[in-house]
């Protein structure tokens, strides 16, 4: 059951999405057009379990301050990373329009660029992503009842997208092109193959550490699932998209079936020292992906019932379909937790 006044709040967003996007972007061509990629790459602080680049830097100059004003008209908690701490508050956490938690009316969770990484340096679109739930007690994923993603395109694109949802109404987006400000409404489909073969489906190891476990993982599966490569040729193929956002996207929109976020087990088995992980305000848009269709879970089948900070490592399965679901989760739950 929702319990937010939802039009408003997605008006809000709106707002809120093309004002960031646009100021991100219009930074991104200046830099690129200034071959000064390497300022965008450069670190500030570690915060919010992951670094924070200059690009990221310019995200927040727009998202506090129309935070803080919308807060005037409704209080809330706004919980994202990067943000200058607050007395009495944790980590990450910011309050708009009042003093104090209990007078906050939602909490909205935000990574204003999610795949920083790809997009500074101008390769690969990022997304911003923002979900807003009740203001209840140890509020969770479970909570989030209106979520929006929007594509933060690379100097090169004259297009970008945007998607939406609230719990249990399915999804609304749309392409805008950059330059007339037309948009083209789509509905959002993920692939409707009942197998992971002929598709892109990969495990996310995206830094050294972590790599070998990871890998060997995802080679004994797709080979318990497909069995071997017929003739030597490979069954699927592999697209680490550097974004939770994007490969959320990619699920939804077709272009992939399968994905796994293994990070936090890796270092629980001792695999990797890295602490490089997922984090719930990376997932925060899982609902825009369940509304369309995917499935969605955590690293043990359930449900993403993780708490709405910045500092939880988060793993997680997409599935385009429940039949890649049932194609794979037996294989790789056994691999997993059978020995």
């Amino acid at each position: 059951m929702n319990t937010l006044n939802s039009a408003p709040l997605i008006a809000r967003l709106h707002g809120l999405h093309t004002l960031l996007r646009d100021a991100v972007h219009a930074h991104v061509v200046e830099q690129s057009k200034a071959q000064r990629l390497d300022h965008m790459a450069a670190a500030c602080i570690f915060q919010g379990g992951d670094t924070v680049y200059n690009l990221d830097m310019e995200a927040e100059k727009i998202l506090v301050p129309y935070c803080d004003a919308w807060g005037q008209e409704t209080p809330f908690l706004l919980i994202a990373e990067g943000l200058p701490p607050m007395p009495d508050l944790n980590e990450g956490e910011h309050l708009c329009g009042c003093e104090t938690r209990e007078e906050a009316q939602f909490v909205l969770i935000c990574d204003p660029i999610d795949g920083t990484r790809p997009l500074m340096y101008d390769k690969r679109s990022a997304w911003l992503l923002t979900a807003i739930a009740p203001n209840v007690p140890n509020a969770s994923m479970l909570d989030v009842e209106i979520a929006m993603q929007s594509e933060l395109p690379t100097s090169r694109a004259l297009l970008a997208d945007r998607l939406w949802a609230v719990r249990g109404q399915g999804v609304e987006a749309f392409t805008e092109n950059l330059m007339t400000r037309e948009n083209e409404p789509f509905v959002p489909r993920p692939s409707q193959s009942p197998t992971i073969a002929g598709g892109f489906a990969c495990f996310c190891k995206f830094f050294p550490g972590s790599k070998a476990w990871l890998a060997e993982l995802e080679e004994r599966l797709v080979v318990a699932a497909l069995g071997p490569p017929p003739g030597g040729q490979p069954q699927t193929f592999d697209d680490q998209y550097i974004s939770n956002g994007g490969q959320l996207y990619d699920l939804m929109t077709g272009r992939d079936r399968f994905n796994a976020e293994f990070r936090p087990l890796a270092h629980e088995r001792k695999a990797t020292a890295m602490m490089l992980f997922s984090h719930p305000y990376d997932l925060c848009c899982e609902l825009i992906a369940r509304e369309a269709g995917v499935i969605v879970t955590n690293m043990t089948g359930g449900p993403l019932d993780y708490p709405l900070d910045v500092n939880t490592p988060v793993g997680w399965i997409g599935y385009a379909n429940e039949a890649i679901r049932n194609e794979i989760e037996p294989h790789l739950m056994r691999l997993l937790y059978d020995g």
